[in-house]
């Protein structure tokens, strides 16, 4: 550990600490219409766009990546307590559902 460290560590003995929690949210979606991966990317090019740049927010697919019909995409969220990070999640699973042209098949959550 360095002393730049250890002094940090020192010098917050009295205060507060927050303790971050993450949130995760996998969505299983139907993909109808994609003849190779470039136009299944370009289905979901708006998780990225929209949700990537938000700050409390990471996207990323995480699975079925060579599949044509069938997509996984998670985004987890970050925050200072899981009801915060509950909300959130609610209000980005509502707003892809809308946005994205594509049936989710299945929802998953993970509060870590």
């Amino acid at each position: 550990m360095s002393e730049a460290m250890r002094r940090l560590l020192e010098a917050t003995g009295d205060h507060p600490v927050i303790t971050p929690h993450l949130g995760v949210l996998t969505l299983h979606f139907q993909v109808y219409g994609c003849d190779d991966i470039k136009a299944k990317r370009r289905a979901f090019a708006a998780l990225k766009a929209i949700w990537g740049k938000e700050s409390d927010l990471a996207v990323a697919e995480t699975g079925d990546l060579d599949a044509l019909d069938r997509a996984t995409w998670s985004i987890a969220a970050l925050g200072t307590s899981t009801q915060l990070i509950q909300q959130r999640l609610d209000q980005v699973e509502k707003a892809i559902e809308q946005r994205i042209d594509a049936p989710v098949l299945d929802v998953h959550r993970e509060m870590l």
